[in-house]
């Protein structure tokens, strides 16, 4: 495992994660297509409660003791519950970067690291360094979501031309 890139990764994701939203309108951010995909609002949101209260936390319980229970989430019902479209872009964007900030520091802070710690699962058995690459990975697939509705707001926005010279969105 390449630690020194995932936690590259994961120290820049917030800058590169302000400017994928950076001169965006209120109105764009909270944006949703006809698909009924997250705007990039929910998006912003969804990384900000996933630092908190899964990757992060769940590899300090793991590396602390890999038998303890981790706490129930609902990721795909948090937009929803927790109104996630209705929340402040710039607080929003704020509280994802400074829980990123607090988890790297925590993270720096304890060495040595037993990435081969694991805790069952019942997708089957994770370790320590399976969630730190699923970590900084998950900051990645959402960033290519976001994209995806920028590339969806242009089009909108060109509205009634077409934006097919730019080519077709296929990933």
């Amino acid at each position: 495992m390449n630690e020194a890139a995932l936690m590259s990764d994961l120290t820049g994701f917030p800058a590169v994660l302000s400017a994928a939203v950076a001169g965006l309108s209120d109105a764009q951010f909270r944006w949703k297509p006809a698909s009924g995909a997250y705007s990039i609002l929910e998006v912003v949101c969804h990384l900000a409660d996933e630092e908190v209260e899964d990757f992060a936390l769940r590899l300090r319980l793991t590396l602390e003791d890999p038998t303890q229970d981790w706490p129930k989430i609902d990721p795909a019902n948090w937009a929803q519950l927790r109104k996630h479209n209705e929340q402040d872009p710039a607080e929003s964007l704020a509280r994802f970067t400074k829980s990123r900030a607090d988890n790297m520091l925590w993270l720096a802070s304890i060495r040595p690291i037993d990435w081969e710690t694991t805790h069952p699962h019942p997708l089957g058995d994770l370790k320590a360094a399976d969630l730190f690459a699923s970590w900084a990975a998950h900051d990645w697939l959402h960033l290519r979501q976001i994209t995806k509705r920028r590339y969806e707001l242009c089009t909108t926005a060109g509205s009634p031309y077409d934006a097919l010279y730019a080519g077709e969105w296929s990933a």
